[in-house]
């Protein structure tokens, strides 16, 4: 229970159906480093999450996981950024924290079953070969958090419950308010998953250096590379794949000098805010970075070309099956759609299974492909898998 209104209701519902329930509360962050003032702190979120069990007459516990949550979720993060990509530290911490150290701790207190308040939704379907757990998109297509949960395993599954994912966020608002739980108009939660909302390169700076740089301008017209720019058919060949999934290959002799940056590893495709470079009819953008050289690549309007891309790779040890009986050989395309941000519509694509990864390859020019964030596949409300995007 986190102290937010979603878990409130979705450890009601459990109760309603028969279930045995108790609350265990996680603090996984200490270091107030970066964090906004204005934003409320965990002493807030267990407070309320303590109301509510007393309100539900359950019992209510609390955890320390902030070691498990540094090393494993934290870490990754300054690691990421250091390579120049741009993790998603709430997937990861649904997939480390949430659904692996936190489910250890609920272990030991007897627990069955994980319960938390995603809107998204679980089936069990019955094969010849056992017991598959499928996932599914929330009710709510606008609260759909199904894309957090994209790099969860069967054996994960098979102790989660999503109680609130037939809902909408309307409606468990409306349930909260009739029961006067505390948590019924509290504000969502915002920012890194059990951090809070932080200025990011404060943040960050804990681990990586502030280091000035030069910020390249790229013209818009600026040379792609030479492929067609219509959807591939089937049997397109491996030269095409890898072109139209690389990101584009920028240097200082592409564009002009306009400014300077305080270290291109705080920066993330697609970035408007944190430039700071005026002059423009039309905001900046960030297109790219080259890490080694420390530069940052800008274009002006968010309709650049340098913001488009036709598609992305997977490398192959970071492809991940949540529906194994479905993974995909080597040599095997497919269409599904594909979602590359939280809240992204899902857009139409092609897959191909090749030695080096998995190519995805889309039927529309996508926007701000960025490397380190995860791309998710479903087929139709189910999602099959995910991976980290490469490049």
């Amino acid at each position: 229970m986190s102290g937010g209104v979603d878990s409130s209701v979705a450890a009601w519902l459990l109760l309603e159906k028969g279930y045995d329930v108790e609350a265990l509360f996680m603090r996984n962050w200490h270091d107030t480093t970066g964090l906004l003032q204005s934003d409320c702190h965990w002493e807030d979120d267990a407070m309320f999450a303590e109301m509510v069990a007393k309100k539900l007459g359950i019992p209510w516990h609390f955890v320390d996981l902030s070691d498990a949550y540094r090393q494993r979720v934290v870490d990754y993060m300054f690691a990421e950024y250091q390579k120049g990509r741009t993790p998603n530290p709430d997937i990861l911490c649904n997939r480390e924290i949430k659904f692996d150290s936190f489910a250890v701790e609920a272990r030991k207190l007897g627990a069955d079953h994980v319960a938390t308040g995603h809107y998204c939704r679980r089936e069990v379907m019955e094969t010849p070969d056992g017991i598959v757990y499928r996932l599914l998109r929330g009710a709510d297509g606008n609260k759909d958090q199904s894309y957090f949960l994209c790099q969860l395993s069967q054996e994960q599954l098979g102790y989660a419950l999503f109680p609130a994912g037939h809902l909408t966020k309307a409606q468990v608002r409306a349930i909260a308010a009739d029961l006067a739980l505390p948590t019924a108009s509290r504000k969502d939660s915002q920012g890194i998953c059990f951090v809070g909302k932080v200025h990011l390169p404060t943040f960050l700076q804990q681990k990586l250096k502030a280091r000035k740089g030069k910020v390249i301008e790229i013209p818009a017209d600026f040379r792609r590379p030479e492929w067609e720019p219509g959807f591939p058919g089937e049997g397109t060949g491996d030269d095409y794949l890898t072109a139209a999934s690389e990101p584009y290959r920028f240097g200082p002799e592409s564009g002009k000098i306009i400014g300077e940056h305080d270290g291109a590893h705080f920066f993330t495709v697609g970035q408007r805010k944190g430039i700071n470079i005026g002059g423009y009819r039309e905001p900046l953008f960030v297109l790219g970075s080259d890490i080694g050289e420390n530069l940052l690549f800008a274009g002006e309007g968010q309709s650049h070309p340098g913001l488009y891309r036709k598609g992305l790779l997977v490398r192959d040890d970071e492809i991940h099956w949540i529906r194994r009986d479905l993974a995909m050989n080597i040599g095997e395309s497919r269409e599904y759609d594909v979602r590359i941000r939280y809240r992204q519509p899902l857009q139409k694509a092609r897959l191909y299974r090749r030695e080096k990864g998995m190519y995805i390859i889309f039927h529309k020019m996508q926007r701000g492909i960025t490397p380190g964030q995860f791309a998710a596949w479903y087929d139709g409300d189910e999602l099959i898998g995910s991976g980290v995007i490469n490049a």
